[in-house]
């Protein structure tokens, strides 16, 4: 029963909703209220169901491949969220290094202080990222101010602007697990490395770095899989010429009200995610298991 109440839940609220996204992907676009066929008939019986399922296709998954736009939709955003989150791990793992080898004592100020941002709205903190990055805005005027620079820079409705507001807003989720290894490290490792005459920087690449591999992984999944699917920031920070999947899903929803090319963009969307993830999970346990 424990384990059977989640599998419920995920049931309920995953699966579901999945089978209902893929089944309107298989469909047709149609002018009719759902706007997309074939529609399951219960009441024609048997007769229902083999018209329903001799009315389900892949077509729309071939015009994904077949469209240039999808395509570069999808390379963009992996190429994005791949960037992201390499910075963001850059930036990351210092602020975790740092927080776990801070005095116990403000330890948990510093903890606090990474989950701060997220007492506050998303779509709040992006537009106040609008008031930072705008040729009049905060950034240029402290710039100009400081004599850095003597014009404005142009980094709204830039991929540049994408990138900061990436990195910023998903930041939290890479310090997070880095901390929580970091934090468990055995420092006598790195006692004995030193009596052993180990200099400090090997000791770093040499221990802490592997033994913080597993922060490093889990934290890379938490921002790169939101990252390719993001759609308010690339929307409010991005100019028109900044492709990621997420617009490209997002108009074809609302705008041109083709459901089921969306629910196959999203329904490929996540099997781009999941199939690598699955991938490593089954190594990751046949090498635990070679260990063992």
């Amino acid at each position: 029963m424990l384990i059977g109440i989640p599998y419920l839940w995920l049931l309920a609220l995953f699966l579901a909703p999945f089978a209902i996204v893929l089944k309107i992907s298989l469909s047709q676009t149609t002018i009719a209220q759902p706007p997309y066929e074939p529609v399951l008939d219960l009441a024609a019986g048997w007769q229902g169901l083999v018209d329903f399922v001799s009315g389900l296709s892949l077509e729309n998954y071939s015009i994904l491949f077949e469209d240039e736009l999808y395509v570069a939709s999808y390379l963009s955003s992996l190429k994005i969220a791949a960037i992201s989150t390499l910075l963001a791990l850059l930036i990351a793992y210092p602020m975790a290094y740092g927080m776990a080898r801070a005095p116990r004592s403000i330890r948990p100020t510093l903890l606090m202080a990474v989950i701060l941002p997220f007492w506050t709205s998303l779509l709040i903190r992006v537009y106040a990222w609008i008031g930072i990055l705008n040729p009049d805005g905060l950034l240029n005027a402290f710039l100009m101010w400081t004599g850095v620079i003597s014009e404005p820079l142009y980094i709204m409705n830039t991929e540049t602007a994408v990138y900061i507001g990436i990195v910023y807003s998903y930041l939290p989720f890479m310090v997070l697990p880095l901390y929580s290894s970091l934090e468990k490290l055995d420092e006598t490792l790195l006692e004995a490395a030193a009596d052993l005459g180990s200099p400090p920087w090997r000791a770093f690449w040499q221990i802490t770095v592997p033994l913080s591999l597993p922060g490093v992984v889990a934290g890379c999944f938490l921002v790169f899989i939101p990252a390719v699917g993001e759609f308010v920031i690339p929307d409010l920070l991005g100019g028109s010429d900044t492709l990621m999947i997420g617009k490209t899903l997002y108009s074809e929803f609302f705008l041109n009200r083709d459901w089921p090319v969306s629910s196959a963009i999203a329904v490929l969307l996540l099997l781009v995610l999941v199939v690598p993830i699955a991938i490593y999970n089954n190594v990751q346990a046949k090498e635990l298991e070679g260990k063992a």
